[in-house]
């Protein structure tokens, strides 16, 4: 069934949802699905930004035919070369052979590597500050390298003050009924997820982000057009502010995050009553989750969330818990910046927990350990009550 929808002025949103799919870049979760957005702009020439994934290759491909009709479209630009944007233009260009591709000189390499029977295309080269016009529509190009591969552009429509702006700006979650974030409740809906989003795809690349950012600051923008999530077109200065959080690696709240692993339950009782202890001290929301049984993409997203993390962890085999190694490998593998973190450790006969996560964690840049580890001999007893206080203290003061 045909589903594109106007999106701005002569332009359309023509792409689609999946909740099929169970992880996204196979490494995910994605119990809400995911909406890959492609646009068409009807002007004196048609031009279409990017294609789609090939899961929803019939979707797109109908909704893409639906709103051309007749038309023939001019030129295809190529925001972004990542497969679940890119993956049918091949198909497109074999139903459209006149057509001219616009991207960057990296975006062409990447099209031979993918697709080496489009060398032979007609091809448009373009680069920051470049101009394409379609007849009222004439849009600028703005580099965002790394944003979150090298070829990524911006383009920015001077006649309707859209940005489309390839992956920044996107979200986990299929699309609704509505392609418009106020046209949802977005902060229930969306926002936790487009937080998880950006700080397990983007986030490594803050300094970039934050760069085309300020390039983003100078344009007069009324909607943003992304390659997955929502439009904005209403209290887009909100949704700027978190990105501008975020790839500053500024938390977004004062809420404090206790991950913990714990083999038989007794560090998971102890980190409950860290966690009771800090609450009552400190009155902030404090999140729990258990390591082992809750996705990395989550607690990452936590970790952009809030400012202060307690990580409480067993030794095991003499070394750090499997799945908290993992997961500070992960924190410094997205460049995890700006936090406070305080240490638990359990060990029945020599506990090192704490001592491996702070060598870890001492790695990350401008990240403070507080100096007193917790440290905990099989589990926590009454007697320990003044130690889990001054813990609990050390990290509300912090």
């Amino acid at each position: 069934m045909v589903n594109y929808q106007q999106a701005a002025e002569d332009t359309f949103w023509i792409g689609g949802s999946d909740r099929r799919l169970a992880l996204f870049e196979n490494l995910f979760p994605l119990p809400g699905g995911i909406s890959y957005n492609s646009y068409a702009v009807l002007d004196e020439k048609t031009v279409l930004f990017d294609t789609a994934d090939i899961s929803i290759a019939d979707q797109y491909l109908e909704n893409l035919q639906a709103v051309l009709g007749e038309r023939r479209p001019d030129y295809l630009v190529v925001l972004h070369m990542e497969p679940d944007h890119c993956a049918l233009l091949q198909t497109v260009v074999q139903l459209y052979p006149e057509v001219t591709l616009v991207g960057s000189a990296q975006t062409f390499r990447f099209i031979s590597q993918f697709f080496p029977a489009l060398d032979s295309v007609q091809k448009k080269i373009v680069k920051e500050g470049d101009v394409l016009e379609s007849g009222r529509h004439k849009f600028t190009f703005i580099a965002a390298p790394m944003v979150h591969w090298p070829e990524v552009l911006f383009a920015y429509d001077s006649c309707t003050k859209a940005l489309f702006s390839a992956d920044a700006f996107g979200t986990f979650g299929a699309l609704q009924g509505s392609i418009f974030a106020d046209e949802c409740d977005f902060e229930h809906q969306y926002l936790d997820e487009a937080r998880r989003y950006y700080a397990n795809i983007v986030g490594k690349f803050g300094m970039q982000t934050a760069n085309v950012l300020k390039k983003a600051a100078a344009l007069d923008i009324e909607r943003i057009l992304p390659l997955h999530g929502p439009v904005w077109r209403k209290d887009i200065s909100s949704f700027i502010g978190y990105y501008q959080k975020w790839s500053t690696y500024t938390p977004d709240s004062d809420d404090i995050l206790v991950v913990y692993a714990s083999l038989y339950g007794h560090t998971a009782s102890a980190a409950q009553a860290i966690a009771a202890k800090i609450q009552e001290k400190s009155g902030r929301h404090v999140h729990v989750y258990d390591v082992s049984k809750t996705d990395v993409s989550y607690l990452i997203s936590e970790v952009w969330h809030c400012g202060k993390i307690v990580l409480a962890s067993a030794t095991y085999n003499g070394g750090l818990y499997p799945k908290m190694s993992a997961f500070l490998e992960d924190c410094g593998a997205l460049q995890v910046q700006n936090r406070t973190f305080a240490l638990a450790e359990n060990g029945t006969w020599a506990p090192a927990a704490g001592r491996l996560m702070k060598a870890k964690i001492e790695a990350f840049k401008n990240c403070t350990v507080l100096p007193d580890i917790l440290s905990i001999k099989s589990a926590l007893h009454a007697g320990d009550e003044e130690k889990l206080d001054a813990f609990a203290q050390a990290v509300v003061d912090a």
